[in-house]
């Protein structure tokens, strides 16, 4: 037996995977992971798989970082946690400040949780309450896009829209409003994405022309849904949304988690349409991959709306165990160090065009539906039908297949249903751009050519998908 089949058999005996069916590893062998260095990942067979989906989208420069590891150690031998209600420490102390100063303008109050669902939760409450203690109390409802996807605690999932991970528990939702996405996909023949972006925000001003004074926030993901398939949109939907919202009197809030720190090509998507919201939330890349931490940063206006007496009950009584840990600070602020020191936005320019060329045949691939990238971004869209983008059966698992031969060639693709997609870390060489271009597309002819019979089930959802 090798050791990767011991290591598998002991893990099926005890473990309950996230995102997976679990009878699918009677057939699909698990990768038991020895280390990481770099983009690759090894198991204990000694077989490399170069990471093109960053670990579900967290690893930004490469596993096992010399710099990140250092400061991780050197703060081990300080401090390893305290908690953060009545004590503080130097390392988010100075984080925040940092990210204060690289967020967009405003955004001057910074709040800790522990990983992007929770971090979603407490923007959600923040806005919330706020409107309570501003004796607004009606403004309680939220507005999402069709097709997002916010995270998998209660409240996320009820600003999300895709079916596979929240028709089940629609009792537990909230009633939030939805209204169609400006998913450039879609856009009609011949229009541009900023027009058809312009377009689908009259669906947006109606919405919040009827319901503004029921409506606390609005919640999207800026220029890329990322669960739901990597769709994509122009950054003129931002710009209006920001207008309609103060004219509304909305809060906006961004989920930058999968997003943020460089992923869409300038170090946050909003940055692109020149717009502060009023909660920003970050998590994902903040550590490097390293440790799980969240940011929701806010304005002072909001903040003030908070600062009271003790007995007015207005305080913001939420709180995660591990809030601030000292650790992870340490791993955001060598991140945030190597993106400063190693000018990694402006470095990133020539990856995404290597990107771009890499994989700008598959754009007349008969069973290609779309091609579209956004940064450090690429999503390849399988269709059945060029013309119409009529998508496959979810039961078909086209991506499967990619991801299948995939690992047989040694990267870690990971389709969202029938979206090929890459998000690497920062560290990929343009080398080993064309080497997952090249695996790719032998994955693509493989799972588009193959015969597959199923039995399609009326309501379920279009696409298998991935939370990422």
């Amino acid at each position: 037996m090798s050791l990767n089949d011991s290591w598998m058999q002991r893990d099926l005996s005890v473990l309950w995977h996230p995102c997976t069916q679990m009878k699918d590893h009677e057939q699909l062998p698990l990768i038991p992971i020895r280390r990481g260095e770099g983009v690759w990942l090894e198991d204990f067979d000694g077989k490399r798989y170069l990471d093109a989906v960053s670990s579900w989208w967290v690893n930004v420069f490469g596993h096992a970082n010399p710099r990140i590891n250092q400061r991780i150690k050197d703060q081990l031998d300080q401090l390893e946690h305290v908690m953060l209600a009545g004590f503080s420490h130097q390392p988010v102390v100075e984080l925040s400040e940092r990210l204060v100063k690289i967020t967009p303008p405003g955004l001057d109050r910074v709040f800790y949780t522990d990983n992007g669902s929770t971090g979603i939760e407490v923007a959600l409450k923040m806005s919330f309450h706020y409107w309570r203690n501003s004796d607004q109390p009606n403004k309680q409802r939220f507005v999402t896009l069709t097709n997002s996807y916010h995270g998998e605690t209660v409240a996320a999932m009820s600003v999300g829209d895709v079916a596979l991970f929240t028709d089940t528990y629609k009792p537990l939702l909230l009633d939030t409003l939805k209204v169609p996405s400006p998913d450039c996909f879609m856009r009609p023949d011949g229009m541009s994405w900023e027009d058809h972006s312009r377009n689908m925000f009259a669906h947006m001003e109606q919405t919040l022309a009827e319901h503004h004074a029921e409506i606390a926030a609005v919640i999207v993901e800026p220029l890329i849904q990322g669960a739901g398939g990597m769709r994509m949109y122009h950054p003129v939907y931002l710009s209006l949304l920001r207008d309609a919202c103060d004219r509304y009197q909305v809060h906006l809030i961004l989920d930058e988690i999968a997003v943020g720190f460089g992923r869409t090509g300038t170090m946050f998507a909003c940055e692109q349409a020149n717009v502060t919201p009023d909660f920003l939330c970050l998590s994902k890349a903040l550590t490097g991959g390293y440790l799980p931490m969240a940011a929701v940063l806010t304005t002072d206006k909001v903040y003030q709306t908070f600062y009271a007496d003790y007995s007015t009950l207005r305080a913001f009584l939420h709180s995660h165990t591990y809030t601030g840990n000292p650790l992870a600070c340490a791993a955001a602020l060598a991140t945030l160090d190597i993106f400063e020191q190693d000018h990694v936005i402006e470095a990133n320019k020539a990856l995404a065009a290597r990107m771009n060329k890499a994989t700008a045949h598959l754009r007349d691939h008969p069973q290609v539906g779309e091609v579209r990238q956004t940064g450090m971004a690429v999503a390849i869209e399988m269709v059945q039908d060029k013309i119409s983008k009529t998508s496959y059966p979810w039961q078909e698992r086209r991506g499967l297949k990619v991801y299948q031969h995939a690992l047989q060639r040694g990267a870690l693709l990971r389709p969202l249903g029938s979206v090929v997609y890459f998000l690497p870390p920062y560290t990929i060489t343009e080398e080993q751009i064309d080497f997952l271009a090249e695996v790719a597309t032998e994955g693509i002819d493989i799972a588009t050519r193959a015969t597959v019979s199923v039995s399609v089930v009326p309501g379920a959802p279009s696409e298998f998908r991935d939370p990422g």
